[in-house]
């Protein structure tokens, strides 16, 4: 997989997933609750932050991450909700920016707000200009595309939580694996070339593209050699298809909502699912708009998911969180291959 993805904080914790993608120093993450367990290593690697809503638990990391990122060059694209962009400028304007005009390095913040009406507005926030926002932005239609990268697009969709709430899902383009075992009968070293032999794949280069390999032998001394692309994709190259990871938090379980959710988690090898209330409690779980650990598991699936990971329990089970994993996913496997949907 070209993406480890795991929760920042336990499921009782403040939501949210840091995606990383695997030898190379970049990552991603879905909601920007505490992260101060995060190293700040981890957290500089974070090049897209996509936001479901604002409430605190969700978005209470993002001062941390503005604190990490000053005086460094670096920019952050953060995706949310209606409302989105004069939130940031709320926040950064919050703070005494007189100094940073001293920095050698800058920092830019690219906001983008989505609407459930099909538009979105950027604007990009400057640590050198006092995080003032520039221009009105720059607005046009939304059909649900985030971000489109080289390596993975990002994909949001609207649920309803009394207030529009994000729902994500990331799909990489291809799993590009190296055969070591080929490595090995063909005397090939690992190394950095290994990426730039996979960047010739995404890029789509021809066959007879050559490929340089680099290497160090026990002496210090430096060896290089050049092979065609289609040679080394016949004999060390596995492509398969990409991985697809979903994340879905506050939602009440509601018919409009059960089918935004299949749509975008169907078929997923990763579901990120909030489960804050047990079933007993369904009539709490409507009324603070959220889904039960039963209606998670039902989703997922139906939705047909490989794997489901459960996230934002209520603190009204803490040290009873088996009940809501065995609820959780008790509903998932009676629902496999149920095709209706629920509500």
């Amino acid at each position: 997989m070209m993406f480890s993805a795991a929760l920042v904080n336990p499921p009782g914790g403040d939501p949210g997933v840091y995606l990383e993608m695997k030898y190379r120093r970049r990552a991603l993450m879905f909601d920007l609750g505490e992260i101060y367990t995060l190293p700040p290593r981890k957290i500089l690697k974070v090049e897209h932050i996509c936001i479901s809503h604002t409430h605190m638990d969700h978005f209470i990391g993002f001062d941390h991450l503005v604190r990490l990122c000053l005086g460094r060059n670096r920019e952050v694209a953060l995706y949310g909700p209606p409302g989105f962009l004069g939130q940031i400028e709320g926040r950064l304007g919050a703070y005494n920016w007189n100094l940073v005009e001293e920095y050698i390095n800058d920092f830019d913040i690219v906001v983008t707000e989505v609407s459930p009406e099909g538009r979105q507005r950027t604007r990009r926030f400057s640590c050198r200009h006092g995080f003032r926002p520039e221009g009105e932005g720059e607005e046009r239609p939304f059909d649900g595309l985030l971000c489109a990268d080289r390596y993975f697009s990002l994909w949001g969709a609207f649920l309803d939580h009394r207030t529009p709430c994000l729902a994500f899902r990331l799909e990489e383009r291809r799993r590009i694996n190296i055969r070591k075992d080929a490595l090995t009968e063909l005397g090939l070293p690992t190394g950095s070339w290994l990426n730039e032999l996979k960047d010739c794949l995404i890029d789509d280069r021809p066959p007879d593209f050559p490929v340089r390999i680099r290497w160090k032998e026990a002496g210090g001394m430096k060896r290089e050699r050049q092979v065609p692309l289609g040679e080394l994709v016949e004999k060390i190259v596995r492509i398969t298809p990409g991985r697809k990871i979903a994340y879905i938090t506050d939602a009440v379980y509601s018919a409009a909502n059960a089918r935004t959710i299949l749509a975008l988690a169907g078929g997923v090898d990763i579901l990120f699912i909030e489960a804050p209330f047990l079933h007993a409690d369904a009539d709490q779980a409507a009324r603070k708009h959220h889904l039960t650990a039963r209606q998670a598991g039902l989703l997922a699936g139906i939705a047909g998911v490989k794997r489901m990971i459960l996230f934002h329990f209520s603190p009204k089970y803490r040290g009873r969180e088996e009940e809501l994993y065995d609820e959780a996913t008790a509903a998932f496997r009676e629902n496999r291959g149920r095709r209706e949907t629920p509500v």
